[in-house]
């Protein structure tokens, strides 16, 4: 099993949701990038997704973009982020998905990117704008490194094909609770619900819900909903884009362990 594999067998045992964090890599720079890990750790998180800044971030909503502004400035790159990662080492046992896009994932190369990530610790991938036929070639590199290629399902995906993709992603599928791009939402959409049941009758790989989940309410939400994790993104980097300098850590992981007792 993989390491997210492991997390989510090991969560579905104690009947707990799976907390799953957002940050961009290098907002507002990477030490602080570095010091929000460790403060997920301490304050619950089961695993982090991690975005690589990117310079035309289709997926992303107003926060995110600004937020990869904001790391491309102090000259976050991707190479940057995984040396962030090895830095790390033994101090931060989380599984960490990575966040990226396909163009800078197809310059630097399918292979040369999976191993270099791998190496980093890095436990598993999302691309959000890879075509499914190209991530079916990606999938296996990924897993030859160790890492899990997830796929994403919306609620405009055709059954056949939210079928295709979820018998196919690794690790999680992850389901967008929205149509449109990340970011707060006051309520998220209905069907969603009865999505997360179809995705779980089509594969048994877990089904994490992501994009608009804003708070304490929405993680209950998705819990009744019988999803077995919650990815908050847009509302914990808006938090530490609010935040002091010096305190952003500390106001990450007081989020965090916010969402984690709704989580539990």
């Amino acid at each position: 099993m993989t390491s997210i594999a492991q997390r989510f067998q090991q969560l579905k045992e104690e009947g707990r949701l799976a907390l799953m964090p957002f940050l961009m890599a290098g907002d507002p720079d990477l030490d602080t990038t570095r010091d929000v890990l460790l403060a997920l750790q301490s304050a619950g998180a089961d695993m982090v997704e991690l975005g690589m800044p990117y310079s035309d971030p289709l997926a992303d909503g107003p926060v995110i973009q600004a937020a990869a502004s904001r790391a491309l400035d102090s000259g976050t790159t991707p190479g940057k982020v995984l040396e962030m990662l090895e830095t790390l080492g033994d101090d931060f046992k989380l599984p960490v998905i990575l966040f990226t896009y396909s163009n800078p994932l197809l310059n630097i190369g399918m292979e040369a990117f999976c191993e270099r990530a791998a190496s980093a610790g890095a436990a598993g991938l999302v691309v959000p704008d890879l075509p499914l036929e190209e991530a079916e070639r990606l999938s296996p590199i990924a897993a030859k490194h160790g890492m899990d290629l997830v796929l994403l399902v919306a609620p405009t995906t055709p059954k056949d094909r939210m079928e295709r993709i979820a018998t196919r992603s690794r690790g999680f599928t992850y389901l967008v609770s929205v149509t449109g791009v990340t970011g707060e939402r006051a309520q998220m959409e209905t069907r969603v619900e009865g999505l997360v049941q179809q995705l779980k009758q089509s594969s048994p790989v877990p089904v994490a819900v992501g994009f608009g989940i804003s708070g304490t309410e929405q993680v209950r939400q998705v819990r009744s909903w019988g999803a077995d994790g919650a990815i908050v993104g847009s509302a914990l980097v808006k938090r530490m884009a609010a935040a002091e300098a010096g305190q952003i850590a500390a106001e990450a992981g007081k989020f965090c362990m916010e969402l984690r007792a709704a989580a539990n």
